[in-house]
């Protein structure tokens, strides 16, 4: 395992300035693009190559963000995810050397925040991990500064102070993704969102490279509050579906 870096830029200004990155990645090439350009951003990056080694560095050094490669030895990456998440909520990058939507899904349903499927860029990749933190800042303050009032919608109730979802008064677990996702759609019921207009403002990434990444997060979020919920405009976007006033 690798020790602590900092960034040899000089810079203290940089986006990713004493933000710590755990890259977990059987691959040594792989492991060693994404370190150095992790670096180069301003980040303090340590590594791991398996799952247990995973478990106990982030038990250990209590990462900002996880980048976690599925395949793993020792136990793969969702149940490194799975463990990782049940001692403290830590955003979660999944990567996948398979283009399959099943373990897209399932990274998703264990607690993962975005994935990207092998090969990449490492522009792309740092981006993502730059938007992701932002995104927990934006949750942070926003459970400072809450919005008052719940958001009923029919059977759907979204609460903004506590960031909780319930459906027929049952909490519904969703990733910090899925409920910015949901709320996204939710601020403009009914109105059809492109999926380009879902990646600015959930993820803000302006490219269409990423709109799989809607798709998958899409059908995760309807598994957990019913795909009736969410109606897909092909070719377009998305919809949240909401009771028609009487």
């Amino acid at each position: 395992m690798e020790q602590t870096h900092t960034s040899h830029n000089g810079s203290t200004a940089t986006p990713g300035a004493q933000r710590r990155v755990l890259v977990v990645e059987d691959d040594p090439t792989i492991v060693d693009a994404i370190a150095a350009r992790l670096r180069a951003e301003g980040f303090l990056v340590q590594t791991a190559q398996d799952g247990p080694a995973a478990v106990d560095t982030a038990e250990a050094w209590q990462p900002d963000l996880l980048i976690l490669d599925i395949m793993l030895p020792g136990f793969d990456g969702l149940e490194v995810c799975r463990r990782v998440q049940a001692a403290r909520p830590v955003p979660v990058m999944m990567l996948t050397a398979r283009d399959d939507e099943t373990d897209m899904l399932v990274g998703l349903g264990v607690g993962a925040d975005d994935y990207m499927t092998k090969p990449f860029s490492m522009r792309e990749l740092a981006a993502r991990v730059h938007v992701l933190l932002r995104r927990v800042e934006r949750a942070a303050i926003a459970a400072a500064t809450p919005r008052s009032g719940i958001l009923r919608l029919g059977e759907l109730e979204i609460d903004h102070a506590q960031r909780r979802v319930r459906v027929r008064s049952e909490d519904v677990h969703l990733t910090p993704t899925e409920f910015d996702l949901l709320v996204c759609l939710a601020n403009t019921p009914r109105a059809v969102l492109s999926r380009e207009q879902l990646l600015a403002e959930v993820w803000d990434w302006a490219d269409a490279s990423g709109t799989r990444t809607v798709d998958s997060h899409i059908k995760a979020l309807r598994r957990k509050i019913g795909a009736e919920r969410i109606r897909t405009v092909h070719g377009v976007g998305y919809a949240l579906e909401t009771p028609t006033p009487s």
